[in-house]
């Protein structure tokens, strides 16, 4: 039966394929070229967790572009201002370390087979709202790559993957904002979503940016406590 199989538990991988998959993660991070390419994965978290909260703020979710640029844009219609904005501009930088911190919740209870199913799941829904073809191709691929490990390989290939897909959420949750306050600090980005969250909430940009910064590294730290089982 596939459902209880679905929400069961599965063992524990080794320390070893926990730390090597943490190691992969950052390989696919930290080097430019490799980050350009694994970039879109983090595009695609990002212009989710926008798409996702516009929905539950009640706001209605009019599409997302995915860019070979590994840039994005999200469009929904609503109130210009107020809570529900607010926390759609929010929720942009704050996806991907937030979704890494679920996912090993998930995996620190075992959950290995659930999590791919539900990031597939993710990647389905999400797929309706795409508007480009570039986006389609990015969502389906990655989509399909969740499903084919789920459904085809075994458990110690499942495992690893999972592994490797949450390690990558949670480092490379933190190098975007990063990157935006770099941009910041040489005059680009003028309106990147700290800059939108400063309008709409009169608060510094600055202090959104270092929000999306405690966000990240705590993810990180959380995170990697439960992956390593600390």
């Amino acid at each position: 039966m596939v459902t209880p199989e679905i929400f069961g538990t599965q063992p524990s991988p080794d320390r070893w394929l926990v730390i090597g998959t943490a190691a992969l993660a950052l390989l696919a991070v930290v080097p430019h070229t490799a980050w350009r390419l694994s970039r879109n994965a983090i595009t695609i978290a990002h212009e989710g967790g926008h798409g996702l909260i516009a929905l539950v703020t009640g706001r209605r979710l009019e599409g997302i572009r995915l860019h070979s640029d590994t840039s994005g844009l999200t469009v929904s219609r609503g109130r210009p201002t107020g809570l529900g904005m607010i926390l759609t501009a929010a929720a942009g930088y704050t996806a991907p370390p937030l979704l890494g911190l679920g996912g090993a919740w998930l995996l620190a209870a075992h959950r290995i087979t659930l999590l791919l199913w539900v990031a597939t799941a993710l990647l389905i829904a999400m797929l309706v709202m795409i508007r480009n073809a570039y986006g389609a191709l990015t969502v389906v691929l990655t989509g399909a790559a969740f499903l084919l490990v789920s459904w085809l390989t075994e458990p110690e290939v499942q495992a690893a993957f999972a592994y490797a897909a949450v390690w990558f959420l949670l480092l490379g949750g933190v190098r975007p904002a990063f990157e935006l306050q770099v941009k910041r600090r040489h005059g680009g980005a003028p309106d990147s979503d700290a800059d939108q969250l400063g309008r709409l909430t009169h608060v510094p940009p600055a202090m959104w940016l270092f929000l999306f910064h405690a966000v990240s590294l705590c993810s990180l730290i959380g995170g990697g406590r439960w992956l390593l089982g600390l």
